[in-house]
């Protein structure tokens, strides 16, 4: 079986076959040897931007898929921590060989600025997509927050942290069974100091009353001051934890999320998880915004990216595809036991809003098992072709993410629209080839989805990909 061994900071793979030749021609052939990306880590991106796409458009009729209203974990909350994890393993193997520290670290400030920019654009309030045909924000309430300006500090710290570290890189492992931890210590240095702070933080802050004013017009406190009662530290539950005092008082309560999973819960609505209504005796907070992707669950973010990293250096640096494997598998599998029983023994439930520690554990085990079950099929087994729009919808992420996820080529097709403006083409799809077919909305509007949304995009990459077309910030 050909060995795969990483080659540049490229995120590709040097593919040598085993073949009778003298010494100096084997050399000479394994620097001229089949290049490529590593296809596991592409079909990992594709595969998280795809889940993004179904729960954030199929999510609405299927909750159970959907983010968790508070505590819990759903399909919806794996995306975002599966991202930081691939961007994590990009780092490590972007940055594998650095010859300037220097240009290294304005090309990471660069690409953190753009994803900062882009996240603005999308997320800030700029763009309605896909339902309303307008666009603009006022400043006053811009969201500063959201899943690329995330990204983008997550990406920023650890890659500096990279860089920082270049010395590691060129050494190699020792026969000792934790020396990739020793060889990497200031990784995981860094990731302690984040969890103590984040730890700090969430469970020391006092939180204090707060009051905000209602800005859903179908309150009928609309435009009322409510306020929420607190005075208390260490809380994780809804109203008066941490990570939301922080975000209120740094960001300001006009900046944040004004939509917050939380308004699905059986203490807001009867409809439970499902949207609906508000109850009249629901409590104030119901109306209130959060910041799910806010300043101090950023911080923890940060540990979903380091671990990572440590996958990307375990690829780096191990060369046999059984010790790879087996390093993935039992650290996953630890990392995953480890959230689970912080969860169920109440110690720290998981809470993809508040980025818990639990969360951070069980997320990222489910990360590594996920990607390993990929790389055994794909780049061991060679079953690429199973996974071909996968593949290319991770090769061409940015671009299905701003077409796709943001919805801004479904608003650029609403925008075109008879008589009346929810008369569109893709209205018209949902409601006679999904829907009227299967005589139900549900799953109409996931098969539709899945064939219209996912697989259409897949082939759109697939031919942006044959033209070489690629969208790299």
């Amino acid at each position: 079986m050909a060995d795969i061994k990483v080659d540049d900071y490229q995120h590709r793979l040097v593919v040598s076959e085993p073949h009778e030749l003298h010494e100096e021609e084997q050399k000479k052939n394994q620097l001229h040897s089949n290049r490529k990306r590593v296809a596991s880590l592409d079909i990992f991106r594709g595969l998280t931007v795809a889940l993004m796409i179904l729960v954030d458009d199929a999510g609405g009729e299927w909750p159970m898929i959907a983010h968790a209203p508070w505590n819990g974990c759903n399909l919806a909350d794996f995306v975002m921590p599966f991202f930081l994890f691939i961007v994590g393993m990009a780092i490590a193997l972007a940055l594998k060989r650095i010859s300037n520290q220097l240009a290294a670290t304005k090309k990471v400030i660069l690409r953190t600025l753009k994803l900062l920019f882009w996240g603005l654009l999308l997320q800030g309030g700029y763009s309605h997509a896909p339902d309303k045909l307008i666009y603009g924000v006022d400043m006053k309430k811009i969201r500063w927050c959201g899943i690329l300006q995330r990204i983008a500090i997550a990406y920023l710290v650890v890659s500096l942290l990279e860089i920082s570290t270049k010395s590691a890189q060129a050494r190699k492992l020792s026969s000792c069974r934790f020396s990739i931890f020793k060889l990497y210590i200031w990784h995981w240095l860094a990731g302690a100091c984040v969890l103590i702070l984040y730890l700090a933080l969430i469970y020391g802050i006092y939180v204090p009353d707060w009051d905000f004013t209602v800005q859903n017009v179908d309150s009928i406190d609309y435009g009322k001051v409510l306020t929420v009662t607190c005075g208390v530290r260490g809380k994780l539950d809804p109203p008066c934890n941490a990570v939301g005092y922080i975000d209120r008082k740094v960001l300001g309560i006009n900046h944040m999320y004004h939509h917050p999973a939380w308004r699905r819960s059986k203490a807001c609505t009867k409809n439970s998880p499902f949207e609906g209504p508000i109850l009249k005796n629901a409590p104030s907070w119901c109306w209130a915004p959060f910041e799910p992707e806010g300043i101090l669950s950023s911080i923890s973010a940060i540990l979903s990216t380091t671990i990572g990293v440590h996958f990307g250096h375990v690829l780096i640096h191990i060369e046999s595809h059984s010790s790879r494997l087996k390093h993935w598998v039992v650290m996953g599998l630890a990392l995953l036991v480890l959230g689970i029983i912080f969860h169920f023994t109440n110690a720290i439930p998981l809470n993809k809003q508040l980025y818990t520690f639990s969360y951070v554990c069980v997320t990222s085990g489910a990360a590594a098992l996920v990607f390993s079950a990929i790389y055994t099929v794909v780049d061991i087994g060679s079953f690429k072709y199973l996974f071909l729009p996968l593949e290319w919808i991770g090769m061409n992420a940015m671009l299905v993410y701003v077409m796709a996820a943001a919805d801004i080529l479904a608003a650029f097709i609403n925008g075109w629209y008879y008589e009346d403006q929810h008369n569109t083409l893709i209205h018209w799809i949902q409601k006679h080839i999904f829907i009227g077919v299967w005589h139900s909305e549900r799953v109409g509007i996931l098969l539709y989805v899945l064939f219209a949304e996912i697989l259409f995009w897949g082939v759109v990459a697939g031919i942006l990909h044959k033209l070489r077309i690629y969208w790299k910030l």
